[in-house]
């Protein structure tokens, strides 16, 4: 049977569009050559984000993926170590980028929903040894995907920074839903980024963009990472009219991302009602909702076959794990129907 054009589409919340507001402030931007400094949108929205993490500088590029492997390039060289936990996205998610870019080796830590302890850091760091790697840069996501959604708690995050002042080991903190986590946990977005070197946003998922990140750090880090962005083709030109999208994201957008999470819980608390279905996490404290369906006795690739069948769309992880993401094109009516189909699905 074809699928239904997808009415409902929970697989990520990167599938959000421009609102009106936002399609408007687009099409009024100022511009300029972003590359030269010269694009008055773009400056604005690498200050505005600046200030938001508490860090000198900013820059603009096209995706998370981009500020990930730049923050590796300017921290490390070819053989150096980092260490993160086994389900971040630098680890999973991004095609191997930090050794095929950086020469870099990744030293996955299993910590709990994707949150490792100091103590696990801690141990992880390697004694320096002539054949051994260098350990030099340790990563945090915030909140962490396919942890569930997780929150790193702020003592967390400060604890192993500690321990990585000791050992010169730079930190960086892949952002990708860090507001989510701000807005979540009511600690700010500047104090989760306070402890590190580098940070990034994305604007593309719960703030509703496009397209586009904005990586941040002290005013040396950034002119490398500007070196890197240009290697790596990342020059955008009359940026403006993209940078203006994440200006208003920023001004209206990031509050209402508590109505995701509501929504988020909601949906788990139907998910978790269904004969067969095991939720990852049974807290859930932002949008992502990941669940077990192999007490259904259906496997994901079906079950997420029927329901696109309706218009549905939820993502698979692996044979028996599911995963929905709420967002601002969601709204709460869509998620009971989810729910709903699911039900008679597996009725």
């Amino acid at each position: 049977m074809q699928s239904s054009p997808v009415r409902i589409d929970l697989i990520s919340d990167a599938q959000t569009r421009p609102t009106p507001g936002m399609r408007q402030a687009m099409a009024e931007a100022a511009v300029g050559d972003e590359q030269r400094g010269e694009d008055p949108t773009t400056n604005r929205l690498c200050e505005m984000v600046a200030d938001l993490l508490g860090k000198e500088a900013a820059v603009f590029l096209p995706s998370g993926v981009m500020c990930n492997q730049i923050a590796i390039l300017v921290h490390c060289r070819p053989g150096d170590e980092i260490l993160l936990d086994e389900r971040s996205h630098i680890s999973s998610s991004e095609g191997g980028g930090a050794a095929v870019l950086a020469g870099a080796t990744v030293r996955p830590l299993r910590g709990h929903h994707g949150i490792y302890s100091a103590d696990q850091f801690a141990e992880a760091i390697r004694p320096s040894k002539r054949n051994a790697p260098r350990t030099r840069l340790a990563v945090f996501e915030q909140a962490v995907n396919r942890g569930g959604g997780t929150i790193w708690p702020l003592p967390t995050i400060e604890a192993v920074a500690g321990i990585a002042r000791q050992h010169d080991i730079a930190l960086h903190m892949d952002g990708a839903r860090i507001m989510n986590a701000a807005v979540a946990s009511g600690v700010s977005a500047k104090s989760f980024a306070r402890p590190c070197d580098s940070v990034w946003l994305d604007l593309s998922k719960g703030l509703g963009c496009p397209v586009g990140a904005v990586l941040a750090g002290s005013a040396e880090f950034i002119e490398q990472a500007w070196v890197w962005k240009h290697r790596l083709g990342g020059a955008m030109r009359q940026s403006g009219i993209l940078a203006a999208a994440g200006i208003f994201a920023l001004e209206n957008h990031v509050a209402r991302l508590a109505r995701d999470h509501d929504n988020a819980r909601l949906l788990a608390r139907r998910l978790s009602a269904i004969r067969g279905i095991v939720l990852d996490t049974p807290e859930i404290q932002t949008n992502l909702v990941f669940f077990d369906v192999r007490g259904t006795g259906l496997g994901a690739t079906g079950i997420a076959g029927k329901l696109l069948e309706s218009g549905i769309r939820i993502g698979c992880e692996d044979a028996y794990r599911m995963r929905a993401v709420t967002h601002m094109d969601v709204e709460t009516a869509q998620i009971e129907e989810a729910a709903a189909a699911l039900a008679v699905l597996l009725g």
